[in-house]
């Protein structure tokens, strides 16, 4: 590639589970410099002491959020914020010349007012927020390739809309009989101490939560319906898994051509992710594993027809912190700036 000079890039928010994973690989990233990392709660504190693995390896010190400072100093902002957060800050970041990109869901939707309902916070920033661009590269690769601000898509939409778009897309399926069934790590819930995430509640226990009114439910279906050309409803559960990290989606759908195989649909999503790099689809009768993609940007999708009641089964795999936050961020930054889509990503999973 060349000698290129650095990009000055800065995390605010930058102590939780999305920053931490940003830092690492913000710091293994060839053409990226980090050079701020912002908090208001751990302000003042050298980041190794939030993360000691990070001792001879970074120096930085954690600053108080300073917008002015920020756009000054980087060309990059990830904001790595709880949602709502991240809206009262993109628009002076935007100003300031800074590409922006957003780990939270204020910038995902295109009609606030499904924002506002799911999410409860009143937008002042419509105008920004119709330039902001869905941050799920598989499928709007080109318009993030255009884009100054992205909302990076959430773990479980992630997971889900990979295992979903190409039946949606090419009109395999009847979209509104598609049901996600989607299990995540107690990672997905944050850092910040929460009872239900707590060893002693999670550990040997399995359970749904937020059933029928999970905020990513409107996410899926933004994303489904513009794939389908009409308004599609999913059915969407979510439950909790003992373990720290990893999502594992399996979708179900009635196809509207039971002649359809399990190797047609092989084919077909093999035709569909033949230019993505970060989507593996599985040999014929091999299923997904979440362990497969832990410390990995990589979306693992094995494919299934029940032959006997005419419907698809697509499951999905994929590391919630990686390809279902940081690591998706970071792969739409490359896209943004004309980089390989694999440029300072892992491949390799942290197995067993």
């Amino acid at each position: 590639m060349g000698q290129q000079e650095k990009i000055p890039v800065g995390i605010v928010g930058a102590s939780g589970y999305g920053g931490v994973q940003l830092v690492r690989l913000l710091l293994d990233h060839p053409l990226l410099e980090l050079v701020y990392l912002g908090g208001e709660g751990s302000a003042g504190r050298r980041y190794a002491e939030l993360y000691p693995h990070f001792y001879g390896s970074l120096d930085l010190i954690i600053e108080p959020v300073d917008l002015e400072v920020i756009g000054d100093r980087c060309q990059v902002v990830f904001l790595a914020l709880p949602n709502g957060l991240a809206a009262d800050m993109a628009p002076t970041l935007i100003h300031k010349g800074c590409k922006v990109l957003d780990l939270s869901a204020d910038y995902r939707f295109e009609d606030l007012q499904t924002y506002q309902l799911w999410y409860g916070k009143t937008r002042e920033d419509r105008e920004l927020a119709a330039t902001a661009v869905y941050g799920l590269p598989e499928i709007y690769r080109d318009r993030i390739a255009q884009s100054q601000l992205v909302g990076c898509a959430g773990c479980y939409p992630t997971a889900s809309l990979l295992a979903l778009s190409p039946l949606l897309k090419q009109g395999l399926i009847v979209p509104e009989t598609a049901i996600i069934d989607a299990k995540s790590g107690t990672s997905g819930g944050g850092r910040q101490g929460k009872i239900n995430l707590l060893l002693a509640e999670a550990d040997g226990s399995l359970g749904a939560y937020n059933v029928g009114r999970h905020r990513h439910t409107p996410e899926i279906e933004q994303v489904c319906s513009d794939l389908a050309g009409h308004e599609v409803l999913i059915q969407f559960t979510p439950h909790l898994i003992p373990m720290p990290r990893g999502i594992l989606a399996t979708v179900y759908a009635t196809m509207r051509d039971p002649g359809l195989v399990r190797d047609d649909l092989l084919t077909i999503y093999k035709a569909f992710y033949r230019s993505c790099p970060w989507v593996r689809i599985l040999p014929s009768g091999v299923y997904p594993q979440t362990k497969w993609a832990c410390g990995t940007n990589l979306c693992y999708i094995g494919i299934e027809v029940d032959e006997r009641t005419g419907r698809v089964i697509v499951i999905s795999a994929i590391d919630n912190l990686l390809k279902g936050q940081s690591g998706q961020a970071v792969q739409c930054l490359n896209i943004m700036m004309g980089w390989s889509e694999t440029l300072g990503l892992p491949e390799l999973a942290f197995y067993p």
